[in-house]
């Protein structure tokens, strides 16, 4: 007999564990099943033969990583998939019975969040060119990362025993900086060598502005003639820690290298970087964030809700009118639209005057931005729907 059944799956990295429930939310099934292609194929199958035709839901915490093998079977079978944020389900779970934390309680708890609420998000592929931005652009994050946890370590190993030096430069911004500290780290080092021999070293190696870095490296190293405890190691820990920047300088730029290709392969780039403040970097973040595929967003008020931009209230008693940012977004999506919205400011005349308008009726700089953030993403969504690159707006016309 055919019946309804909401399938939750607690995602793990070896293995996952799924519970599923009927209508009246009794479980039917609870079993761990290994992260492997054989195993889960059993498991759709099994739980689709439970279900005797009947329609089934999937919910998972999970819309990435372990989980990939899972939900790219699960939409292979044309089965409804939602997602439920980790978050989510941990406060779900204080609402259920028992204070322990299991596999099994958790999968529950996602099955019946899926059976009881109607704002889940429905967990779509992105396209394959949106996949490869997402893999692409979450590898730039962390490579950005690791670059700037290495400066700073840089620039306190240097300040350390040398501060004329670490002062001297903007190691985040110079090349020719870093270069300087792979070969030179020393007060000594650096005067023995001297500006003039200084200068032809760091232009063999092709170091931009080559005579200033030398001449304030020389400066720096005749400030400080005394020599700290434990001088040399850290000099050797500086010349890695140069050398570690400049290897990620590389891997950042060949990863960018690879973000623009496939961006500007997709079929909306055109669109996205006619809108003011989006260039290739942003516009892949977004493509990575949406998927690609703004059929999966019913209205533009869906993907505000999805990125943070769609206030919900916080109501209480007499209370009343006050708005806040909803609990659960796409951080990446909410930061791409902000930081778009935020140069349009600078680059995008009508933009501006939203801004200003907004600034003019009281709302603080961030406030304003987000606002804007909020209206840029009504246009950009219109603009994705109806394959329509962006217009400018004439001041006659805006200010009519």
């Amino acid at each position: 007999m055919a019946q309804q059944l909401w399938a939750g799956v607690d995602a793990g990295k070896s293995d996952h564990h799924c519970v599923v429930i009927d209508t009246d939310g009794q479980r039917l099934v609870s079993q761990q099943v290994a992260n492997d292609e054989a195993a889960l194929v059993d498991l759709i199958e099994g739980v689709a033969t439970l279900a005797d035709g009947g329609e089934v839901t999937w919910a998972i915490d999970l819309n990435a990583g372990g989980a990939g093998l899972l939900i790219t079977l699960l939409i292979a079978a044309d089965q409804r998939l939602l997602y439920i944020p980790g978050r989510t389900v941990y406060h779900a779970s204080g609402g259920y019975r028992g204070d322990g934390k299991t596999d099994a309680k958790d999968a529950a708890v996602i099955a019946d969040q899926a059976r009881m609420r109607r704002d889940l998000q429905p967990l779509r592929p992105g396209d394959d060119i949106a996949v490869e931005l997402r893999i692409l652009t979450g590898r730039r994050t962390d490579l950005v990362a690791d670059r700037t946890r290495a400066i700073n370590r840089l620039r306190a190993q240097l300040l350390e025993y040398f501060p004329a030096l670490e002062r001297a430069f903007d190691y985040s911004k110079s090349r020719a900086a870093l270069m300087l500290l792979t070969g030179y780290q020393t007060p000594d080092g650096l005067r023995r060598i001297g500006h003039a021999r200084l200068e032809t070293w760091l232009r063999k190696r092709k170091a931009y502005n080559a005579s200033a870095v030398a001449a304030a490296a020389i400066e720096a190293a005749n400030a400080q003639h005394t020599t700290v405890p434990g001088q040399q190691v850290a000099a050797a820990m500086v010349a890695r820690l140069a050398k570690e920047v400049m290897i990620l300088d590389t891997e950042i730029g060949d990863t960018e290298t690879m973000i623009e290709d496939r961006f500007r392969r997709h079929r909306h780039a055109e669109i996205i970087l006619s809108m003011p403040g989006f260039g290739v970097t942003l516009g892949a973040e977004f493509l990575a964030a949406t998927g690609g595929d703004m059929s999966a967003f019913a209205s533009a008020d869906r993907l505000a809700g999805v990125a943070g931009l769609a206030p919900v209230p916080r109501d209480s008693g007499r209370i009343s009118g006050n708005l806040k940012r909803p609990r659960r977004y796409d951080r990446r999506l909410l930061r791409a639209c902000y930081l778009a919205a935020h140069i349009a400011i600078r680059t995008d005349p009508t933009s501006r005057r939203y801004y200003d308008r907004k600034r003019a009726e009281g709302k603080r700089h961030t406030q304003a931005v987000l606002a804007l953030a909020r209206r840029r993403l009504n246009v950009l969504w219109a603009m994705l729907r109806d394959h329509r690159v962006y217009q400018p707006i004439a001041p006659n016309a805006a200010a009519a």
